[in-house]
């Protein structure tokens, strides 16, 4: 598997199609589960459950706080809820409504919020999601997923759903390449290694389609003398924190990259984790304190330094750092 995701010739599908197909099949096995979307039916793929189960599917037009509030209403009187539009607006356009209708009372809705991070590309900078992590992750009683790949998305719907609380799952657009197989496990509240190594010298985290380029930066890496592991986050909160400490003992540093801001998203998460437990070297590489801007994704990222060689870069001056401390003890 790692050495097929260097492989830019792979097989590729969209995350949130994943969670379009998973929705459906759990819908037929749970006819308490409804689905609400803001006028966006096809992007964020719910237009196969509104074709099964129209009795099931309501669009509430552009009115994303009267969505997730008419959802809360929903899933109060007994069904389980998915209320569906862009990340930019779900949670973006409607964290009061959030907070005091699905949150504080503990109800069984699933925001879904496609469009995450770069994948809204030429829409530009009011249509790219890059705080949604930090929003969902700070509220209580929320827990928040962003798949890796089609697999997983379909896997997260499916059980975000029978959890019944409350949760946000962050879609992304694009077709991007399978980093889980079919048949991988997949559990709420669990990281996944996807890169294993004897003697590591670095670990990185990530979720969502970024997680390939951390794979190449990985393996580049390799090529060069340098072990690495790779573990995928796709349960921001809660948070796998029993990886993240045994990450820290095995290796000498740790790199987290994500395609949100910097400030309150996996990388913050991490280091929370880590000046309770094991303080090691972490370099967060993220979106540096700015907006996005209308581009193609590739672009994206090459401006805001988020490449395999960008990680790859940002994974050396880690290391560097933990010389340098072996060096002043």
């Amino acid at each position: 598997m790692p050495e097929e995701i260097a492989n830019s010739n792979q097989i590729t599908k969209s995350i949130r199609d994943g969670f379009g197909e998973g929705l459906v099949e759990a819908a037929k096995n749970n006819k308490e589960i409804v689905v609400l979307t803001a006028d966006l039916e096809e992007s964020t793929r719910v237009s196969g459950f509104a074709k099964e189960f129209p009795e099931r599917f309501f669009e509430v037009g552009v009115a994303e706080q009267a969505l997730v509030t008419i959802a809360s209403g929903v899933a109060n009187y007994g069904k389980i809820a998915v209320a569906t539009s862009f990340s930019v607006f779900v949670p973006g356009r409607c964290l009061e409504q959030i907070r005091t209708t699905i949150a504080i009372n503990n109800l069984p809705v699933v925001l879904v919020g496609s469009h995450g991070g770069f994948s809204a590309g030429a829409d530009g900078v009011t249509h790219q999601a890059l705080e949604d992590i930090a929003i969902t992750r700070s509220l209580p009683n929320m827990t928040v997923v962003a798949p890796a790949d089609f697999y997983e998305a379909k896997k997260a719907i499916i059980s975000l759903l029978n959890l019944k609380t409350p949760s946000y799952l962050r879609l992304e657009r694009d077709a991007s390449p399978f980093l889980t197989e079919e048949s991988s496990s997949f559990e709420v509240g669990k990281a996944r290694v996807l890169k294993e190594a004897r003697d590591p010298q670095i670990t990185f985290f990530g979720y969502g389609s970024i997680l390939s380029e951390v794979m190449r930066a990985a393996l580049e890496l390799e090529n060069s003398g340098i072990e690495t592991r790779v573990v995928n986050v796709s349960t921001i909160k809660p948070l796998d924190e029993e990886e993240i400490i045994h990450s820290a003992r095995v290796s000498k540093c740790l790199v987290s990259v994500e395609v949100h801001q910097k400030a309150g998203g996996l990388g913050s998460a991490i280091a929370e984790v880590l000046a309770s437990n094991f303080a090691v070297p972490l370099e967060i590489v993220a979106v540096d304190d700015s907006f996005g801007e209308s581009g193609k994704r590739d672009e994206l990222l090459k401006k805001h330094h988020l490449t395999s060689s960008d990680i790859k870069e940002r994974a050396m001056l880690a290391l560097q750092r933990k010389s340098e401390h072996i060096l002043v003890q």
